[in-house]
């Protein structure tokens, strides 16, 4: 079984814009379908833009053979690029 790691539409705010979870889901799946695991989300409808990845578990799944969608990819190096580390 090949697994994706992706966005999925969660819901939509009153202005049509909708948010986003990323999940480790199943290639055959459509895009709402059924994931394996809730990984974190996505909001851009915020000012500026919510994310949230638990990258712990995004680590074992690619560990596992996971790939990440552009999308994703992209946003996980944007927030490792604005990451402050204490």
């Amino acid at each position: 079984m090949e697994v994706r790691i992706r966005l999925q539409k969660a819901g939509k705010t009153s202005n049509k814009r909708y948010n986003y979870r990323i999940v480790a889901i199943s290639r055959a799946s459509s895009r709402q379908g059924r994931h394996l695991e809730l990984l974190g989300y996505y909001d851009p409808a915020k000012n500026p833009a919510k994310f949230f990845v638990n990258y712990e578990k995004l680590a074992q799944w690619v560990k596992k053979g996971a790939q990440m969608s552009d999308t994703v990819r992209s946003l996980v190096n944007k927030s490792k690029k604005t990451a402050v580390t204490v």
